[in-house]
Formats: structure tokens, sequence, C-alpha cells
């Protein structure tokens, strides 16, 4: 089970990653007011499981489930109804930014995309006096809770790490956050391992056991092999995420490092913890979404590649994917997207690879940043999400990293990953160099010539602090 900030899904998948049955369905969140993005939560566990049991019912019975969700989304229910008391808080939303900066500056660092301040955001306005019997977790403990009947309250450490309220090492809820947000420890999912038995999915046919739980980017790494040190992904959806497994020595903190990347768990199993880097592309597929829908410029998303294909070079022209900001490794709240270097000359095709051109060069700076910060060279790039279909992206992306780029075989890897999780626990796989071996590329694409990293980085620089105040901000 596979869900995401857009949609939901259910896929079977046999031994070697492959989906035989699969239903997708919409879920698309709601935006009330700027900034804010939230959704139903009780509408959102209802479709994932209906999804569940609809593909069950094409092939009857399955060993076991594994689960990825969303990271970091908040979800408040009551204990004794199992229903959601406010409409869940998605990690996109941004309306507890004034409650980061007030922490601050009483040195405790959240981001508002973190779990933390949204679940006291929630609860301040539901049960002010903490006297409520509630539950407080991620999507995945939410669908847990959902899938057992309310018998299980539990967490994996990939999720539970980027609440902002786990302590970096230990994985365990930190009392020192927990008593400055007034968020009750009894809330909150137990943590428990990313594979390994949780408890039987009562609510499917059958009662499948529950065998995998992790976060979608630590899923869709695993979903490509990504199981060794120096392996490597990047996720180009609506954002972009590169995340590289890097071994058992933990990190020192949950805190940025010098060029931007995060700390994250790869996956923890039977007790031992594999920890890796994450470094963030904001906006990645949505500039695609752009050219399509504001700008007119192709009918499709997929038509990007043949209308890009039409000229050999963008002429000169560069294109900043900046409309939510820059991350990694910038961080810049208030950078803006820019085409730079248009002349009369400059046409419809030159336009569309310049975009697709702009998300590469941004994904070669994720690669920058996270070989810098691990202190490592990473050898291949392994992509999935929406964008690895493109062919005209791909090249551009092996040329801009001047990596050698192989693309999944399926447009998401999250439910390959989701499923290896609970075949591990299931015997299936004995290891991960089992996991690791399932790993096979629809195709390799290799670079063919650089693209102007040194004009890429000017034309960043004329797109960064663009509304000084967002670009002050720090988490």
């Amino acid at each position: 089970m596979d869900i995401g900030t857009s949609a939901v899904r259910a896929a079977v998948v046999e031994p070697g990653g492959v989906v035989t049955h699969e239903r997708y369905v919409e879920c698309l969140p709601d935006s009330p007011a700027a900034g804010l993005v939230e959704f139903d939560a009780d509408a959102y566990a209802e479709t994932a499981i209906e999804a569940a049991r609809a593909v069950l019912s094409e092939v009857g019975s399955v060993s076991g489930v594994g689960i990825s969700t969303q990271r970091a989304t908040c979800i408040v229910w009551d204990r004794a109804t199992g229903r959601a008391v406010a409409p869940a808080q998605g990690w996109q939303d941004l309306r507890t930014l004034g409650d980061c900066l007030v922490l601050a500056a009483d040195g405790l660092r959240f981001a508002p995309n973190q779990t933390a301040t949204k679940a006291r955001n929630i609860l301040d306005a539901v049960d002010p006096d903490r006297t409520r019997d509630l539950c407080v977790g991620t999507p995945d403990a939410w669908l847990v809770w959902k899938l057992t009947e309310g018998r299980v309250h539990a967490t994996d450490a990939t999720n539970a790490a980027v609440t902002g309220m786990a302590a970096i090492p230990a994985l365990v809820w930190d009392q020192r956050v927990l008593d400055a947000l007034r968020i009750p420890l009894g809330s909150l999912p137990t943590i428990v391992d990313s594979t390994g038995f949780i408890g039987d999915a009562s609510a499917l046919p059958g009662a499948p056991p529950i065998m995998g739980l992790a976060g979608d980017q630590q899923a869709s790494l695993i979903g490509q092999g990504g199981v060794r040190p120096g392996d490597a992904k990047i996720t180009f959806g609506t954002g972009g995420m590169a995340d590289v497994c890097l071994g058992t020595t933990p990190p020192m903190a949950a805190v940025r490092a010098r060029h931007g990347t995060f700390p994250i768990v790869c996956w923890q199993r039977a007790g031992v913890t594999m920890w890796g880097i994450e470094s963030i592309m904001l906006s990645a597929g949505t500039n695609v979404q752009w050219l399509r829908d504001e700008m007119g410029l192709i009918a499709t998303s997929e038509e990007s590649a043949a209308i890009a294909s039409q000229c050999e070079t963008t002429d000169g022209v560069i294109y900043v994917p900046a409309q939510l900001g820059l991350g990694t490794p910038q961080w810049d709240y208030g950078a803006r997207s820019g085409l730079f270097g248009v002349t009369r000359g400059t046409g419809r095709a030159e336009i569309v690879r310049a975009v697709l051109e702009g998300v590469a060069h941004r994904g070669a700076d994720l690669v920058e940043a996270a070989e810098a910060d691990a202190g490592i060279s990473i050898d291949a790039l392994r992509i999935d999400g929406g964008m690895s279909e493109n062919p005209v992206f791909c090249q551009a992306l092996a040329n801009a990293s001047g990596h050698r780029v192989e693309v999944a075989p399926h447009k998401e890897a999250t439910a390959a990953g989701a499923a290896a999780l609970a075949e591990l626990a299931l015997g299936t796989y004995t290891d991960w160099d089992e996991v690791a071996g399932t790993w096979t590329p629809s195709r390799v694409v290799e670079p063919t010539g650089p693209l102007d990293r040194a004009q890429w980085k000017r034309a960043v620089e004329r797109a960064g602090h663009w509304y000084e105040d967002l670009s002050a901000l720090d988490f």
C-alpha cells in the first residue's frame, strides 16, 4: 500500500519487485487558504483500504502487507471512536511557520514541514487542556491503526526520525520536545522496526499480517535496490528528493549539514539502523505542469520530450525551477523561478528544453551536495517518479551531473520497496543482498557532454532573494 500526497495506490507485488495487479485512486489535499494544505483523514484511510480490498478481490490473498506513506503529515484522532478530530495537516502546510520562529528563539529548532508543531497546533485547537484520550501520528501510524481496527498504534523509525519529536540517534521520543510542545507521550505511537510483524490487517479480507513500514522516500530507495552504502536514488515527482545510503554509524544530530542535506533513517531491522542523507528540491514535476496548465506550451506532460527534441540546445536560455523557493543546497525560501537568456529568437522548443534542463541542473545540485556532505563519490544515479519517463530530461540529468543514470522499471518504486520490507520479514528474502539483486533498470543513460554548470550557478544567484523576508527564514 503506497499512500502519497496526491493519490493512494494498492499493488500486488511478486518476489523480484514485479507488480501484477494495481489500483490507483487520486486523493488530492485541500488548500483552504494560502499556505494551508490539509485533507480529510478518515476519507483518506477509507480510500486506501478500499483500493486494497479491490486489488485483493482480484488475487484472493497475499502473504503480507507492506506500507509506504507520505512523511511528516500530522493526524490526530480519538482513541475510542477511531475518527479524526480535525483535518490532517499536510507536510507542505505552513500554518505553523510563526510558531517555528518563536520556538527557535527559545532554542528549539523545527521546520514547518515537520510533524511536531502541527501536532501542537491541532491539539491546542481540539484539546487545549490535554484531557482527551487522543492519538497523534503520521499517515503510516494512522493507516496501521485503521488496518488493525484500533489494536495497534505504531510508526517505524524512518517516519519517526523526520517528525522533529524523536531524539537522534537514539530514535526514541524526545521528552524535552514533548514537554515544550505539550504533546502527551501516551498519545504517540510505538516506534518499531521497518521490517517485522506489526499487526494483522483485520480490515482486509484474510487479515494478512502487516510486515513492512517506511516513509515513501526510503521505500523508493529500497525499491530501487539502494541498500548498500553509497547507493543513491532521486525521485522526481511533485518535488525531487535524493537519498543516499551511508551505513550504520549514526549522525551526531538531526541538523542540516553544511551543504544543505539532512540525516535520515533508511530503515531499521532487528534493532540495527541504516543511516543516510537526503537532499531536497522543492519543485520538480510542477514545472512541467506549469508549462502545460498555465503557459499552454505543451498539451500533456509527456509531450514535453517531443517539443524539447525540436532543438538541440536551449541556445543559452536557462530556467531556474524555484516556484516554492530553492532547497538543497541554498535553502532560500524567497527565491523564485526565472528564465534567463531569452532573445527574440527564443521559441517554444527552447523554453520547454530549458525547463527540463533546469530540473536536471537542480538534480545535479542535489547530487553534489550529498557527495560533499557525505564525503563520498556516487557511482550511478537511480531515478524514479513521473519525470523518469522523459528521455530528454534523463539525458540532461546525466549530462548535468556527469553520472550514469539508471531508470527504474516502474515509474514509482515505493510499492516495490514496501513489498521488499514485508518480504524480508516473511523470509522471501533472507538478507539485503537479495534485495539489492532485484534491481534491473529499464534503461541506462550515459553522459554525452556537459551542460554549462557555471552559467547555471549565475542564474541561480539571480533567482535568489527575490522576496527578502522569506529568504531570511532559516529552519
